[in-house]
């Protein structure tokens, strides 16, 4: 266990340094959709500023930064294009948490290298493992894999059979058959297929439990677990999402100003333009006010009480409801310029593909009420339910 009692924190040099890069992620945002993953000068780029070691443990060479610190370099990397925000929340999600669970001898083998390992795979539907001395057997087929074509490592939900225990399981990229059907609508760069592995042994080293919050590396951050950490992920990616959202429309209204019958001229849209800024500002703002008070909690030492698991949730749901709202409205705003392959169209996809994750399920929504009505006493967050 982890004697680090409060939360590291890494500053904005990361931050800066996902700024800079802005200019050329928008430029391979093109060749990266088209190629259905990201292009080798993004890759090379995030691993050179140290991006992909953004949530690593610092005793590992990574950055370890805080929930809020990490979600404003998601949004950033996000702003500039969705799905290089989308891979690079997605892998780090996987090595942090690999490296602060897994145990001593996995860790020297996966994090020995000069460059930080790339994760990628699928923790909500479990495969079948099989213990077999002193390790199992994986077996299972996972589906959205984002990042899988940039990795060396595969992280995969596994059930033990015969047993009520589930961990997550780490096996070389060579151990999965690449399925290679990634043929969406949005998110496209993502590369996130679906992916196999047949009976594959993993030491029992290169599992955790997938409930797992009490870190052997790292500091207070690794006390919220898998699940808290990806909530923390897609909140700043939908915070960019938005914001590029609304301002992409601005660009567009702006560019067409003095044109007759033009948007920039309509009085109804200026109404709903400051309408849907304010909706999205919001639900920005409960999304900061949920990890602030988080990150109080982790600091104390402690782990987050019910309430302040249902705010993080709900935040979530939140602001992945808000910029569904916001892209609706900006395509529809946005003409022939968002009917046609564009910008405002790709951000108008990868919106959608996004906003269908299974961490803003409705089922999620239903227990959050449960919970703020106080219908749910006694009970506690399993996942995604109350119980």
């Amino acid at each position: 266990m982890s004697d680090t009692p409060r939360l590291h924190r890494a500053g904005t040099t990361l931050l800066d340094r996902a700024r800079e890069l802005r200019p050329l992620i928008e430029r391979e945002a093109g060749a990266a959709e088209a190629q259905g993953r990201l292009t080798d000068p993004v890759v090379d780029a995030l691993h050179e500023t140290g991006l992909f070691g953004v949530w690593a443990p610092v005793p590992l060479g990574g950055s370890e930064s805080s929930p809020r610190e990490f979600m404003a370099v998601v949004e950033e990397l996000s702003y500039a294009d969705p799905s290089t925000g989308w891979v690079l929340m997605a892998t780090t999600l996987e090595n942090s948490t690999a490296g602060a669970y897994l145990g001593d001898d996995a860790v020297e083998r996966i994090f020995k290298g000069p460059r930080m390992p790339v994760f990628a795979g699928q923790g909500t539907r479990p495969g079948v493992a099989v213990r077999e001395d002193g390790g199992f057997r994986l077996s299972g087929q996972w589906s959205f894999a984002s990042g899988m074509l940039h990795s060396q490592y595969v992280h995969s939900l596994g059930a033990v059979e015969g047993t009520d225990d589930v961990r997550i399981f780490i096996t070389p990229i060579e151990d999965a058959k690449l399925l290679g059907n990634w043929d969406v609508l949005g998110l496209r760069a993502t590369g996130s297929i679906d992916y196999s592995i047949d009976g594959a042994y993993v030491p029992e080293s290169q599992t955790h439990v997938f409930t797992a919050n009490e870190p052997l590396r790292g500091g207070a951050l690794f006390r919220l677990g898998v699940l808290d950490q990806a909530l923390i992920c897609h909140s700043g990616w939908a915070l960019g999402v938005g914001r590029r959202l609304l301002d992409e429309l601005a660009r567009h209204a702006r560019a067409r100003t003095g044109r007759p019958g033009q948007i920039a001229g309509s009085d109804a849209f200026h109404t709903d333009f400051a309408r849907t800024e304010a909706t999205f500002r919001a639900a920005r703002a409960l999304v900061h006010e949920a990890w602030d008070d988080a990150e109080r909690a982790l600091d104390a030492g402690r782990l987050l009480d019910v309430r302040e698991e249902t705010m993080v949730r709900l935040a979530l749901n939140h602001i992945t409801s808000t910029i569904a709202e916001v892209a609706r409205f900006v395509y529809a705003s946005g003409g022939t310029s968002a009917l046609r392959d564009g910008l405002i169209q790709r951000l108008f996809r990868d919106a959608q593909a996004g906003t269908a994750h299974i961490t803003s399920g409705p089922q999620l929504l239903r227990e959050c009420g449960r919970e703020l009505a106080g219908l749910a006493p006694d009970q506690s967050w399993a996942v995604f339910t109350l119980e």
